[in-house]
C-alpha cells in the first residue's frame, strides 16, 4: 500500500454507527464472494441521514465512491459489532478514516480486516473540511495536507496497527510472519 493517499474526503459527524455504515438489511451478503464483496461496497454509508448528509458516499448505481478518504467526529464506528461495516467501506474504494475517535470494536475490525486504515485525530478535522475537499494523507508522517490551504494536520502514528493493515488484516500478517502456517 501507498504511504500516500489522495483525493477527496467525505465529512461525516460525531457517533456515526455501523447501522449508518452499513445497515443490518444488507448483513446477509457474503464478503468471501467477489459479487457480493462489490455489492457490499455499493451500500457503503447508506444508512446516514438524508436530511444530514444529501451527497451520497456511493452514487447511486454505482459501486464504488469518489471519496478515499472519510473524515470523522467522536466515536466513530459504534454500535454492533460487524466487521461489514469497514468491509463494506474498503468495497466502496475507502482507503482510510480519520477520525477524533473510534469506536474498539470497529478500529479492531478495521484491523482484523486490513480493509482501511483507522486514524486518529486530536483535532476536530469534521469542522475543518467539508466534503470535497482535495487532501493528503501521509501514513509514514502521520500527517494530513489540505492542498486548497497547505494547511498540515498531524495524527496518530498507526504504530503497530500498520504493518497488519499493509498485509491486509490479521490472518495475511500471521502468515506472512510465520505465526500460522501459509
Amino acid at each position: 500500500m501507498s504511504a500516500v493517499i489522495e483525493g477527496p474526503v467525505y465529512v461525516v459527524k460525531d457517533n456515526i454507527d455501523t447501522d449508518q455504515i452499513i445497515p443490518a438489511q444488507y448483513l446477509n451478503l457474503v464478503p468471501t464472494i467477489a459479487e457480493e464483496y462489490e455489492k457490499l461496497g455499493s451500500y457503503a454509508m447508506i444508512g446516514l441521514p438524508d436530511s444530514l448528509y444529501p451527497t451520497r458516499y456511493v452514487k447511486e448505481g454505482e459501486m464504488d465512491s469518489q471519496y478515499p478518504i472519510i473524515v470523522g467526529g467522536k466515536n466513530f464506528g459504534c454500535g454492533s459489532s460487524r466487521e461489514h461495516a469497514p468491509i463494506a467501506m474498503g468495497s466502496a474504494e475507502c482507503k482510510a478514516v480519520i477520525a477524533e475517535s473510534f469506536a474498539r470494536i470497529f478500529f479492531r475490525n478495521c484491523v482484523a480486516t486490513g480493509e482501511l486504515y483507522p486514524c486518529e485525530c486530536p483535532e476536530r478535522l469534521c469542522e475543518l473540511l467539508s466534503t470535497g475537499d482535495e487532501v493528503s494523507l501521509d501514513l509514514d508522517a502521520a500527517t494530513l495536507s489540505v492542498k486548497a490551504t497547505g494547511q498540515v494536520i498531524a495524527f496518530k502514528d498507526l504504530g503497530e496497527v500498520r504493518p497488519v493493515v499493509d498485509a491486509g488484516g490479521l490472518f495475511n500478517f500471521a502468515r506472512n510472519s510465520g505465526m500460522i502456517p501459509a
